[in-house]
């Protein structure tokens, strides 16, 4: 028998339609029914990747007498963290605020005005490892509703009233300066950890936006710690990519590492991860020519594309942490297992090659695969790989989250842009240019006021408006697939997307909320620019107004980006770990960005050379533009005639230029602005 999300969008919401909880879909009804009954609510939040997410939902959401408790004494809602993050970040600011700490599935108690006045995260069907039972639990909290209500109520109201009274820190006058820029790296420089790479312990996230601030300072003039910044990227990015948290086989990033040595990961595969590493490692080689870095991309790359891609040619948010009911069972090797595959000296080899032994480093005596060291026989090991992953496809494949979230895809079609590029795979733009058609045709185009959808799923679009980070990393994204394809379209719509961003989000000092004004009524509404594990819809909306600035002129942008950046000038020191999206765009900031056009004849022929050399430029947040000198729209290519009849290249900054080359000998050093390192 099914409940209520049996008609759900959400794949997450569908995985629980059998449950014999008696779930509702957030919205008014569900607050109705509790008002009417007069129980409390029990809110659920997770994602349809998150392994104690199903861990609690089968051992408590489907077990029958746990679910008719709850059905007899709550109105019970389940929602998906990936559709709708801003109740996620309602409630998740108050789980931190009440317990210290936050995570998924998140259970929290809420009365009829949505006020949390219970908090938690994850509680097992019996006691242990000193944690109460859920019933024990529901039972308390049934006997508080009951004989304490007023204390309940009152409580909940000073959470809320203590998380609206929270001030964000007092913004700087202006952007991060050189100096602020030079104190973010020596803050940074005292969390990172020297032998494994990453900063903190464990658990280990990939700290993709501060590594993508680390090598864009590297790479900047006047800095203080250039070589120390590139130091810590380097090391943690060779420390990932061997690691376990890495696919071997299939390429492709896990989300995080349980241990502080990247050997043991959580499996899940975020689309989100995998876009921002994507970048980072792509970036990481252009910098410095890193043969591991050019593996790495190239492979993740692979690995989006044919395990993400959806039918309609966006990108899956996911694939989960289990399979067959067991976490990682899908990517965890013996050493028997081995050989059976790639027969004894094959299977000895590649045993030794991924630090698999008999021990194992997981469970069961299965290790997760790691490569220490390249292998000496790179012909040897193609074969083993490939082998080892026809293998693999034939176990049982974790679940995949179909589900097309905006910003992620954002995310991803500027990876495989960029990506695209820089390594020569014109069908890696494709992909990046399908996902954009998607983007635009659904979650703009079924609305008639130019306003984004969070989500869609099989070509449909969802219910839910997009938050800030949707706008901000939609347009990067397709600022970037502008800039590759030269086709200006990319950049109109991005620019519609940025004016709607500041329109409905912008709080009129320069800042931004995470939810539109004319979004539906939460508690209180969310502000947060802190990134989590992937950019802050603040700063990515701060990005993206820097590339627009650069590419079309336009000071008003540029403007509105200062002033959202300077928030990071108080952050930078501080905190720059909760900043790192933020430093990335000061960065280029600090650079100008430069901006280079690439002129070429009307029917777009020759002028390759100079327009690959544009795109390898290491000065941070470098802009292209390339075309005809009448291309209707593109304002960096109007007015810059070739040179003596031949493709033309002109690199400014603020569009003051520097005297047009006509060859890559007098291009390449324009858009190099140091030497990485150095």
């Amino acid at each position: 028998m099914t409940n209520r999300l049996a008609d759900a969008a959400s794949p997450y919401l569908l995985q629980h339609a059998d449950n014999p909880v008696d779930w509702w879909e957030w919205g008014q009804d569900a607050f109705e029914a509790a008002r009417t009954r007069d129980v409390p609510i029990f809110l659920s939040i997770g994602y349809s990747a998150c392994h104690w997410c199903h861990v609690m939902a089968h051992e408590s959401f489907e077990n029958a007498a746990i679910a008719e408790y709850l059905n007899a004494n709550f109105v019970s809602i389940k929602v998906d963290r990936e559709e709708r993050p801003d109740i996620d970040s309602v409630y998740m600011e108050a789980t931190v605020a009440m317990t210290g700490h936050g995570g998924w599935p998140m259970s929290v108690f809420l009365d009829h005005e949505g006020r949390p006045f219970y908090t938690g995260t994850y509680f097992p069907p019996e006691p242990r490892h000193q944690m109460s039972s859920f019933p024990q639990l529901l039972q308390a909290i049934t006997d508080a509703w009951r004989d304490r209500r007023s204390e309940i109520e009152a409580a909940g109201q000073r959470i809320i009233d203590a998380l609206s009274g929270r001030e964000l820190a007092q913004p700087g006058s202006a952007p991060p300066t050189v100096e602020e820029l030079d104190a973010a790296v020596t803050a940074l420089s005292r969390d990172f950890d020297p032998q494994a790479g990453g900063f903190g312990g464990a658990p280990k996230f990939p700290p993709s936006m501060v590594l993508e601030f680390c090598l864009r300072y590297s790479a900047l003039s006047g800095v203080a710690h250039a070589a120390k910044a590139l130091d810590m990227a380097e090391r943690t990015l060779e420390a990932m990519a061997r690691g376990g948290m890495y696919d071997q086989i299939g390429g492709g990033f896990a989300r995080y590492s349980v241990d502080d040595r990247w050997i043991v990961p959580h499996f899940e595969k975020m689309l989100y991860d995998n876009a921002l590493l994507l970048r980072v490692y792509v970036h990481w080689w252009r910098l410095t020519g890193s043969h591991l870095a050019q593996r790495i991309a190239r492979e993740t790359a692979e690995f989006m594309i044919r395990d993400l891609t959806t039918p309609e040619g966006g990108f899956a948010s996911a694939l989960d942490a289990d399979s067959e009911g067991e976490e990682g069972k899908f990517y965890a090797w013996s050493p028997d297992q081995l050989i059976e595959v790639l027969g004894d000296d094959d299977g000895q080899w590649a045993a030794q090659l991924f630090a698999v032994t008999r021990e194992g480093t997981f469970e069961h005596g299965a290790s997760t695969l790691q490569m220490p060291t390249d292998p000496d026989d790179a012909s040897r090991w193609e074969s083993v790989r490939s082998r080892l992953f026809v293998a693999r496809e034939q176990r049982v494949h974790p679940g995949r989250d179909d589900k097309v979230v905006a910003s992620w895809n954002g995310l991803a079609i500027a990876a495989l842009a960029e990506a695209g590029q820089l390594l020569d795979q014109p069908a890696w733009v494709d992909a990046a240019a399908r996902a954009g058609d998607l983007l635009i045709s659904v979650h703009l185009g079924a609305r008639d006021d130019d306003r984004l959808c969070r989500t869609s799923k099989d070509g449909a679009p969802g219910n839910n408006l997009g938050v800030l980070d949707d706008y901000g990393c939609v347009a990067e994204g397709l600022l970037a697939l502008g800039q590759v394809t030269g086709e200006i379209a990319w950049q109109q719509f991005a620019g519609i997307l940025l004016d709607i961003a500041v329109q409905h989000f912008g709080d009129g000092d320069g800042g931004f909320f995470d939810t539109a004004d004319d979004a539906p009524d939460l508690v209180r509404r969310p502000k947060d620019p802190a990134d989590n594990a992937e950019p802050s819809g603040w700063f990515a909306v701060a990005n993206a107004h820097i590339t627009f600035a650069a590419l079309t002129g336009s000071s008003e942008h540029r403007v509105i980006a200062e002033r959202a950046l300077a928030l990071v000038s108080s952050l930078a020191e501080r905190a720059p770990r909760a900043v790192g999206w933020g430093l990335v765009a000061a960065c280029a900031l600090q650079a100008g960005p430069l901006e280079v056009a690439v002129v070429v004849d009307s029917e777009g022929d020759g002028g390759r050379e100079l327009i690959d050399t544009a795109f390898a430029s290491t000065s941070p947040g470098t802009v292209v533009a390339w075309g005809a000198e009448e291309s209707d729209g593109a304002p960096l290519l109007r007015e810059r005639p070739m040179i003596g009849g031949g493709p033309t290249a002109y690199v400014c900054r603020g569009f003051v230029c520097d005297r047009p080359v006509t060859t890559v000998r007098d291009l390449a050093p324009l858009v190099h602005a140091r030497t990485a390192g150095n």
